[in-house]
């Protein structure tokens, strides 16, 4: 077993060791968007995290814990690829992480003290608003002249999560979030805020 262990450490370390190198080979314009890129969806998936935390806080030991459980739990996932990309590649993180932090935590457990609908009214607008961010940037790489071996692993997790925002999205409507008060005035706002957030991290 500790054997086994030590082999997914060195192949885990090989793996990330290949791909900094094939960022490094990049021309430094591709770096730079890919940069951006990463720093950005960094940013959202952190902001993410932090609302599922609100949200477990508040209604972790209800009947709707573990799905939320569920959907922090894959948002954790993206949140560590990130990470891992900002290390590996040295690409510098959003100055506006402490205000992501309580502004994400504060959004999750705000709507989820309205009700359960409220919360789930809340993922939705966050996770249509990724999915949209997400897929912007699937079709800038697949539009791009890059056909490097880094663009294709950016290419697939990209799409990995972006179709996992898009079941979050689902699970929110099967959950009743139209059902919240003021559902449309709610969803808009959030999603005011998402773009705007978007838009700041991708820059400062």
């Amino acid at each position: 077993m500790a054997l086994f262990k030590l082999t997914r450490v060195i192949q885990t370390r090989c793996n990330f060791g290949v791909r900094n190198i094939s960022f490094q080979s990049l021309d430094p314009e591709t770096r730079k968007v890919y940069s951006r890129f990463i720093r950005v969806d960094h940013a959202g998936e952190f902001g993410a995290d932090r609302i599922y935390a609100g949200q477990m806080a508040v209604l972790g030991k209800t009947d709707v814990g573990p799905t939320i459980q569920h959907m922090w739990d894959q948002e954790k996932d993206h949140l560590q690829t990130f990470t891992n990309m900002i290390s590996e590649h040295r690409v510098r993180p959003t100055v506006l992480h402490p205000i992501w932090n309580i502004a994400g935590f504060a959004l999750g457990a705000g709507t989820a003290l309205i009700g359960k609908e409220a919360a789930m009214a809340c993922t939705v607008a966050v996770e249509e608003s990724i999915t949209d961010h997400y897929n912007k940037q699937l079709r800038y790489l697949l539009d791009s002249d890059d056909k490097s071996e880094y663009r294709d692993h950016l290419l697939k997790k990209i799409k990995q999560f972006r179709d996992e925002e898009m079941e979050h999205h689902d699970t929110g409507l099967e959950h009743g979030a139209v059902n919240a008060p003021a559902y449309q005035v709610l969803k808009q706002t959030i999603q005011a805020g998402c773009v705007a957030a978007i838009w700041l991290s991708e820059r400062i």
